[in-house]
């Protein structure tokens, strides 16, 4: 038992013990008022890495007296899933924990549906992935779906805190003092992970050398076991969506602090290309026309950040961000192509004018094409009224200024008198 990690022995036996989660598991809430009734339903529990999904899992099974068996979508076979079954045959009920549910494929879904619908077999599938994007639909329509969210070091300091005094599956019998600073880098530098925090916690303690009786772990014992602050990011997870879309927004409303923190956590998980892209988008939907240059100058940016590198790459990526955040913002010009596209695709568009046609062949005259058309340039101040639209939408009016920046100011003046 004690070689297994520190991580897997202080798993909960039942959800009293649930670290966290108190949106799930506390008094009145959904998952408690299941054990209560002594009701269970399969369910999807998703959340990032060390929130705590198949130790909640392991705590249901418990509370209620159930059987369960831990399972990886991955890894274990269809035959996994058939032992599994048969052992719920001849207990009558069995909690089947399936890690990485995501991955399950056709074959062990078929297998195990008809054996979920019965209710011979309860299903707790745990996934770091949205289940609404990543779940095969006939899984996720057989199961409750709940979000676990990322730990809070209070949360992560109360685990640890159990781990150091329990005796029979933590660290009580090593005569360990941990300091409270070194509590603190623990709880904090794990970024909500409490199996990181544990793994280091476990780490300091069989590291550490003794201090007489005791084995002491301070702050350079902990900021060493756990290296630097832990970031969780993956660049095809819901996470890495989520935070640039949180970037865009901040951008958008103009709150700087807001678009550096997300720019940090970009750059922190190496992904220039992502920064880019969302960069060069605000320039022109957010941005656009009530500050023209910022366009040309974020690319400039980008171009320098993709030739430096990092760690170079965020200082041109800080100035740009700054100047994108603190410009006024119009999306009028892409607002105005969209009302455009809108009226195009149903079927609201009508025919070219004949003086607008191409009038570039013989016989175009004939026909009417381009005749009077009269050529702007040859009139006083390069402009002369005359109809563009098609007559069916001849009075459309797309372009929608807005009074945030002098450029766009400009434009609605002219645009006004063209109108008029």
């Amino acid at each position: 038992m004690m070689n297994q990690p520190l991580a897997f022995r202080m798993r909960p036996k039942n959800i009293e013990e649930v670290i966290g989660q108190q949106h799930l598991v506390g008094e009145g809430q959904m998952i408690r008022r299941m054990v209560e009734a002594n009701r269970i339903h399969s369910m999807v529990l998703y959340g990032p890495p060390g929130t705590g999904k198949t130790s909640m899992a392991i705590g249901i099974a418990n509370s209620l007296g159930i059987r369960y068996k831990l399972l990886n979508a991955a890894i274990d076979k269809k035959k996994d899933m058939q032992i599994a079954v048969e052992e719920a045959k001849m207990s009558g009920q069995l909690v089947v924990i399936l890690d990485e549910v995501h991955r399950l494929d056709k074959a062990k879904q078929d297998f195990l549906l008809p054996h979920v619908e019965s209710n011979l077999i309860t299903l707790i599938g745990c996934t770091t992935e949205n289940p609404y994007h990543s779940i095969n639909p006939a899984v996720r329509s057989r199961s409750h779906i709940f979000e676990l969210y990322r730990l809070e070091p209070d949360d992560i300091k109360e685990a640890l805190e159990r781990a150091i005094s329990d005796t029979e599956n933590g660290l009580g019998e090593m005569a360990l003092t941990v300091e409270s600073a070194a509590l603190e880098h623990f709880a904090n530098a794990c970024n909500g992970d409490l199996r990181a925090a544990m793994n280091g916690l476990e780490l300091a303690a069989y590291s550490t050398p003794k201090n007489g009786e005791t084995i002491v772990i301070d702050l350079a014992n902990a900021e060493a076991c756990m290296q630097k602050k832990s970031f969780s990011h993956d660049k095809g997870g819901d996470a890495h969506y989520d935070v640039l879309s949180a970037f865009q927004k901040s951008i958008r409303g103009s709150d700087v602090d807001a678009a550096l923190h997300y720019l940090a956590r970009l750059i922190e998980a190496g992904d220039l290309e992502s920064i880019a892209r969302r960069m060069l988008v605000c320039a022109y939907e957010d941005i656009g026309l009530a500050n023209p240059q910022a366009g040309q100058r974020t690319l400039a940016a980008v171009e320098t950040a993709e030739r430096v590198g990092f760690p170079e790459a965020r200082i041109p990526l800080s100035v740009a961000i700054v100047e994108l955040c603190l410009s006024p913002k119009s999306n009028s010009a892409y607002v105005a192509l969209d009302a455009a596209l809108h009226d195009l695709r149903s079927g609201n568009t009508g025919e070219i004018p004949d003086h607008l046609k191409d009038a570039h062949y013989k016989g175009a005259a004939h026909l009417g094409r381009g005749v009077d058309y009269k050529y702007p340039h040859a009139y006083e101040g390069g402009w002369v009224k005359q109809q563009y639209l098609p007559d069916k939408i001849k009075h459309k009016t797309y372009y929608q200024p807005k009074e945030t920046g002098k450029f766009e100011k400009n434009l609605q003046q002219i645009y006004q008198k063209i109108k008029k």
